[in-house]
């Protein structure tokens, strides 16, 4: 396992298993801070501690160009906060973050955004525990 304390994004914490992403479709539960969702699992058998995803739908974005620059933005804002997450982690977690809306939101109004939702999953996970 990884301790991650800076601020990179690493290949091994890319969220791409199939079978992970499906379990988060199937039992994964979800916060969220409109416009962005937060989707997460418990993982088992994973050596990486948070495995990360992030995802712009084509319905809200026809432009490629656009749903990409999104996927940046949310990249950027987990690698700037992921050390939020990391400090209440007691066991291996799978997430996929959404962006769900039509709205242009800017890049300052995405990150208070998701510090807010990263901050709302933190207090949903201790009172669940």
């Amino acid at each position: 396992m990884t301790e991650n304390k800076d601020f990179t994004y690493s290949k091994a914490e890319k969220l791409k298993s199939r079978k992970i992403i499906d379990l988060l479709f199937s039992e994964g539960k979800s916060v969220s801070k409109y416009p962005l969702r937060l989707v997460y699992a418990p993982t088992v058998g994973v050596d990486e501690k948070l495995l990360f995803g992030v995802s712009v739908s084509k319905r809200n974005f026809k432009n490629a160009v656009d749903r990409n620059y999104f996927k940046r933005v949310l990249r950027e804002c987990y690698r700037l906060n992921k050390h939020l997450l990391y400090e209440n982690l007691d066991k291996p977690y799978a997430m996929m973050f959404f962006y769900q809306t039509k709205e242009r939101l800017s890049y300052q109004e995405i990150h208070e955004k998701t510090l807010q939702l990263f901050e709302k999953w933190i207090l949903t996970k201790n009172q669940q525990s």
